[in-house]
């Protein structure tokens, strides 16, 4: 008879609550630049990398081309991020333009804030654990076929 303890509840769902949660706090902080987290992201990424084909910034991000493609048009729209041709008549470039690099800049001060909120509420020693755990079921899941993937 199997007498281990077994774990209760969905996963998915107490990951998803926790999240959502993160993600407030996140957000709260972030959005006193106009930016969502997601665009904080997004520009930081093309900032990092760019200019960038959108096809690998997709897959840099885990993001499908349609979620990539919806959340590049706000950024593009707001004069952060730029599509300029690539080295060939067909391939395009997403780069950050000046204005761009400094809501970026502001913006992540605001994510600063918020890490450090979150360090200060869990505690230092549980955040480095969860990384690390985040980290490691990253790794044992890697073999899963990611489809598509939203944010």
């Amino acid at each position: 008879m199997d007498t281990a303890v077994k774990p209760q509840g969905c996963t998915n769902l107490k990951l998803r609550q926790l999240m959502r949660r993160v993600a407030q706090l996140y957000d709260a902080e972030v959005g006193k630049t106009g930016l969502r987290g997601t665009q904080y992201s997004l520009l930081s990424y093309v900032v990092k990398l760019g200019p960038i084909r959108p096809v690998d910034l997709a897959r840099a991000m885990k993001v499908d081309a349609s979620t990539l493609t919806r959340n590049l048009r706000p950024l593009l729209d707001a004069g952060l991020l730029a599509m300029e041709p690539g080295p060939d008549a067909r391939s395009r470039l997403v780069t950050a333009t000046a204005a761009g690099r400094e809501k970026r800049t502001e913006a992540q001060r605001r994510w600063r804030v918020a890490q450090e909120s979150l360090n200060a509420r869990l505690g230092a020693d549980r955040v480095l654990a969860l990384h690390a755990l985040l980290d490691e079921c990253q790794d044992l899941l890697a073999d899963l076929p990611e489809g598509e993937i939203h944010e």
